[in-house]
């Protein structure tokens, strides 16, 4: 556990039916669908979009099962059509999301970069996410996970994508410290991670289950 105490749990959303597989969920590990009013399947990352909603569970695999079966026409019960690559374009709108979602938590004052600050601010307790690029080194990767206790770990965007989080052109570790913006951002890596993981971590992490980049990780991020 972090020193410190342990963080405190990141509030789960309603339970929602996923038409793929017809489990249940928290909404927060799902992805829901609207439909168009020319009948075309429309992601709705952001869950406003009007009219009846088809939930999907957050991985590749489920959303191109749904697409291809034609469940998205049962669940919405009426005419429904996929679009070409729905799950790239999912993929890429979450990967956005993600960006966004921690830059407004470092623009919040909830975020530290590099190394040596990730490791000093992990010592003075409790933190509600490890950020980690998943082209990182896993040699310094491996330093940094055991001081984060319980929170939740983040490796599901590569350096470049940190970097834009984070305003700089790459970014290889961060902590995000507890928060409402913190718990936002590690809400949409984990949605991220199930499009990029065959593994994607039940227990609260966000990882990639991706092979790190065995290279050095000696340049300042």
């Amino acid at each position: 556990m972090a020193r410190g105490g342990r963080r405190p749990e990141i509030e789960t959303g309603p339970e929602r039916r996923c038409v793929a597989t017809g489990v249940s969920g928290d909404a927060a590990r799902l992805i829901r669908f609207a439909l168009s009013p020319e009948g075309i399947v429309t992601p709705d990352l952001a869950e406003r979009l009007p009219g009846r909603g088809v939930w999907v569970s957050a991985t590749r695999a489920e959303v191109e099962k749904a697409a291809k079966r034609n469940l998205f026409a049962r669940g919405f019960k009426a005419p429904a059509r996929p679009p070409e690559g729905l799950a790239e374009m999912v993929e890429q709108g979450l990967a956005r999301r993600a960006v966004e979602a921690l830059g407004i938590a470092r623009k919040a004052g909830l975020a530290a970069t590099g190394f040596e600050k990730v490791k000093a601010r992990l010592k003075q307790g409790a933190v509600a996410a490890l950020l980690e690029a998943s082209d990182g080194s896993e040699e310094q990767r491996a330093k940094l996970r055991p001081m984060a206790g319980d929170a939740a770990l983040i490796d599901a965007l590569s350096r470049e994508e940190l970097g834009l989080a984070f305003g700089r052109a790459f970014v290889i570790h961060a902590v995000l410290g507890v928060g409402g913006a913190a718990d936002r951002a590690v809400r949409e890596a984990r949605r991220l991670a199930g499009f990029r993981s065959r593994n994607a971590d039940e227990g609260g992490n966000a990882g990639t289950g991706a092979k790190a980049s065995s290279g050095p990780d000696c340049v300042p991020d």
